[in-house]
Parts: C-alpha cells; sequence; structure tokens
C-alpha cells in the first residue's frame, strides 16, 4: 500500500501542509499513524477523504444546518463507516433538492404578487395592525426598516402608517425570506424592480454586484444549491467506492 507524507498529502490535493493538520486535528481524517521520528504517514484512504472534504466544502451552503449536516457525513466517513456516509449524503441531497424548489416557489410568488398589481392605498394600518395581518413578528419589521428594504410613511402624530404598497412590498419579502434570500438580495430586487417593472426576479437575486465586499451565503442561492446538488452526486459515487476500496 502506497504510503504519503504530510506535504505530499498536501501537493497532490493542493493545499496547505497545515490544512491537512488541521483535518486531523477536527478529525475529518482518520488519525494517521507515525513514525519513531514522529513523522505521520498517511495512506490512501486519507487522499480519497481529503478529495471527499475538498468537494464537500467546495459550495458554501449554510440554511437549515446544510453545512452541519454535509460535515457530520465527513466526519462519519473518516471512522470508515461508509454506509452510515451514503445514507447521510442520500438525506443531504434530498433536503438541498427542496431547499432549491422552495426557492424556485418564492420567486413564483413574487412573480404572482407583483402580477396583481398595486391596488390604490386604501389601507392605512399601524405596525401593531401589520404584525397581526401577515404574521410577522414587530420586531422582524424593525428589522426590515432599519436595513432599508422598506421606508413607512408616518402621520403628523408620528406614527407610522402602512399603504397597500407597503404591504405588497411586504409580502415579498417575507416569501424571500422564508427561503433564506438575504436581505442584501432582497433589497438589491427591490430597488430594481422600481427601477424596472419587468426586472429578471431571479437572475437579480441570484447575482450579487461584483463590488460587493462580502457575498452573503444566501444570495446566488439557486446557484449555490444547484452546485452542491451536483458535488453531492459525485460525493454519493465517492463514498461507495471508498466503502468498496477500504470496508
Amino acid at each position: 500500500m502506497s504510503t504519503y507524507k504530510t506535504a505530499e498529502v498536501a501537493a497532490i490535493i493542493g493545499i496547505h501542509p497545515n490544512t491537512v493538520r488541521l483535518y486531523e486535528k477536527l478529525k475529518l481524517i482518520p488519525k494517521p499513524e507515525r513514525l519513531s521520528n514522529g513523522y505521520r504517514v498517511f495512506t490512501e484512504f486519507h487522499i480519497k477523504q481529503c478529495k471527499l472534504i475538498r468537494l464537500a466544502f467546495q459550495v458554501e451552503v449554510l440554511q437549515n444546518g446544510l453545512r452541519k449536516k454535509i460535515a457530520q457525513m465527513i466526519t462519519v466517513s473518516a471512522t470508515g463507516d461508509f454506509d452510515t456516509a451514503i445514507a447521510l449524503t442520500e438525506n443531504y441531497l434530498k433536503q438541498i433538492g427542496q431547499e432549491r424548489r422552495n426557492a424556485e416557489e418564492a420567486i413564483e410568488i413574487v412573480k404572482q404578487i407583483l402580477s396583481g398589481g398595486i391596488g390604490g392605498n386604501t389601507q392605512h394600518l399601524k405596525r401593531k395592525d401589520v404584525s397581526e395581518l401577515l404574521d410577522i413578528p414587530m420586531d422582524t419589521l424593525r428589522n426590515w426598516e432599519m436595513n432599508g428594504l422598506l421606508t413607512v410613511k408616518r402621520k403628523d402624530n408620528g406614527y407610522r402608517v402602512y399603504t397597500d404598497e407597503d404591504i405588497q412590498r411586504l409580502k415579498i419579502i417575507r416569501s424571500l425570506r422564508c427561503t433564506n434570500y438575504s436581505l442584501e438580495a432582497i433589497l438589491r430586487l427591490l430597488q430594481q424592480l422600481s427601477q424596472n417593472p419587468d426586472t429578471d426576479i431571479r437572475a437579480t437575486l441570484n447575482t450579487p454586484k461584483q463590488t460587493d465586499d462580502i457575498i452573503s451565503a444566501c444570495d446566488r442561492l439557486i446557484v449555490s444549491l444547484s452546485a452542491a446538488e451536483k458535488n453531492a452526486v459525485t460525493i454519493l459515487d465517492m463514498l461507495h467506492d471508498m466503502k468498496v476500496q477500504f470496508s
């Protein structure tokens, strides 16, 4: 059986040797044996496991515990329990598919809301009334306003008054937030819609501006989920191969 030093593993995988040591510390790979001089000895199992790690974390998908699930799969695989690792990956793949469908559905809901048009400003509701009407906590409404998603007019007495247009806007925000689109992505969409009602909703939500210093994990949501879904299928194939080779 071929064996490798830390630097050799790092070179094969394309990572820093310290990353290999970190994988060991986090129990993402089996603990390697050591020579009398203290040098680690890695095997082909370590090489395959490192490749699995790289693929698993290639796409950053954080919502609803997905990252935690794929991390659990890696640690289980490191123990050689490939059957459980395969089952975890299948569950992960199923959830990713559901999250992607939810995101697509939210976009369709937004299109339906917009196609209904804004039927004048017949409503003038207080924040508490809006909270009850849309089942949105008042703290959440405040947060959305503070983040620029909504600008609510005030009456002379200082009370906020929500119009039909505000209600429609809140329904759009609510639908997209339920699917884990970031506030930044939703704000970007709303700004584009205000300039052009025919804005491509899907493209706008999933294409962050190049000037964004930090891209939220929820931006490019459908793109990321689709990429993670593709990777998960490859991971399943790798796990089946590892089961045959190392069990």
